[in-house]
């Protein structure tokens, strides 16, 4: 790889280090003649609303997880929502959720009435903090929303003993985390409930879609009851007398969305590779760096949903917004990340979302303020996001390298030239 450390860098009038395209390195989702055939062959079925191909896609799930059972929605949102119906949320009732997340992680459980705790994240795979979890604890909470932010695994060996202990449900979001093991077990069998968002940028896309997964045919039950009006009709239990009207909610997946979803599994693990390949490649550059990159402990097999990277001024010289410029005016893809935390957003801070929640007469309503959780907050005003890479070759990670390179070695100049 040619180095040019000693080069002016782009923002004070060298040459950007980044010249080859980046449109195609970058492209995601990878949609081929196959998805193309899978797609035609369920339209010219004449079956476009309740095709066989939902429970095939289920049966894939199953057995890509171990889970006994496996049922399609029509997005992770609706499967979430599935989730905190199937464990029978009451209103009032506490679940402990991470602010650092997709706002569906948390929302769908205010139309049941249940409150959300949120949580710091720690600073090492940016899951919830255990210890915080713990000291939440009350009489009220009932579970723990767990998600593997950006495909890294969670620390589940502290957040299961936690739910173990309290008797506590565990909501896995494994909405990023298609193909990640924890201590050789996937993601996405780590939960009383797991589930992954099929929705177009995710590992293994189906345009929109989601899936619910569960060992217990009591929650299967629940989930069919709240939404699925077909699946109710099969039931052999009591259950099935609200088959004619359901939960008032329709969650089924559409067959065109499932019909991609089951090419995108099928090939999920040769383009993980792949990712994971350039963006270990261009991790342990970074590190070098002095950059954290969020490599993961030895049993952990992540995967990169996002490529989300620590930056640490004192190593690099720079204040993380002259970093971001600097690095884009020499080509680099490179922003912030894309999630505000949770509990510093209007729909909380304003309380809107009691307007939502079926909260008890005449109990407390808790509070959420923008200052709190701080570790969270000053966590995340130190990360950045790079592109993923999925088709990259090493020509272009090695010019990202060489980006990085100018401008850490010039980051005494060009603070001089920005202050």
């Amino acid at each position: 790889m040619e180095q040019q450390k000693t080069d002016t860098p782009a923002i004070l009038g060298g040459k950007p280090a980044v010249t080859l395209p980046q449109d195609e390195a970058n492209r995601w989702p990878i949609l081929t003649e196959e998805d193309e055939r899978a797609v035609v062959e369920v339209m010219r079925s004449g079956n476009i609303t309740t095709h066989p191909i939902a429970r095939e896609l289920e049966n894939d799930y199953a057995e890509f997880t171990g889970r006994r059972f496996a049922l399609s929605h029509n997005n992770g949102t609706s499967a979430l929502m599935a989730a905190f119906f199937a464990i029978d949320l009451q209103p009032g009732d506490e679940v402990i959720v991470p602010t650092a997340t997709f706002w569906a992680s948390v929302i769908p459980m205010l139309w049941l009435g249940a409150v959300p705790v949120f949580c710091e994240c720690e600073e090492e795979r940016l899951g919830l903090c255990p210890a915080d979890v713990e000291a939440k604890i009350t009489d009220k909470t009932k579970a723990i929303v767990i998600v593997h932010l950006w495909g890294l695994p969670s620390k589940m060996t502290e957040l299961q003993a936690i739910a173990a202990k309290h008797g506590l449900k565990i909501i896995e979001d494994a909405s990023h985390a298609h193909g990640a093991k924890w201590r050789g077990k996937p993601c996405g069998a780590l939960g009383d409930i797991s589930v992954f968002s099929l929705q177009g940028d995710k590992l293994a896309p189906g345009g929109e879609g989601g899936v619910f997964l569960c060992d217990d045919e009591a929650y299967l039950e629940r989930a069919m009851c709240m939404g699925d009006m077909m699946r109710m009709l099969e039931l052999q239990t009591p259950a099935m007398r609200f088959a004619g009207t359901t939960f008032g909610i329709k969650t089924r997946i559409a067959p065109v969305s499932a019909a991609i979803a089951r090419v995108q599994l099928r090939h999920l693990a040769k383009r993980n590779a792949r990712r994971n390949e350039n963006l270990v490649y261009l991790s342990e550059a970074l590190e070098s760096l002095g950059f954290h990159t969020y490599l993961g402990p030895e049993h952990v097999e992540r995967v990169y949903f996002e490529f989300l990277v620590r930056h640490n001024e004192a190593a690099t010289g720079l204040p993380l917004d002259w970093l971001i410029e600097a690095l884009a005016a020499e080509g680099c893809e490179v922003q912030r990340p894309r999630y505000p935390l949770l509990h510093q957003q209007p729909l909380f801070t304003e309380g809107a979302w009691q307007q939502i929640a079926r909260l008890p007469e005449g109990a407390p309503v808790r509070e959420y303020r923008p200052e709190d959780l701080p570790r969270t907050q000053t966590g995340n005003e130190l990360i950045f996001k790079l592109p993923s890479f999925p088709n990259a070759d090493r020509s272009l990670l090695d010019q990202y390298i060489v980006a990085f390179q100018k401008v850490v070695t010039n980051a005494e100049t060009i603070s001089a030239a920005k202050g």
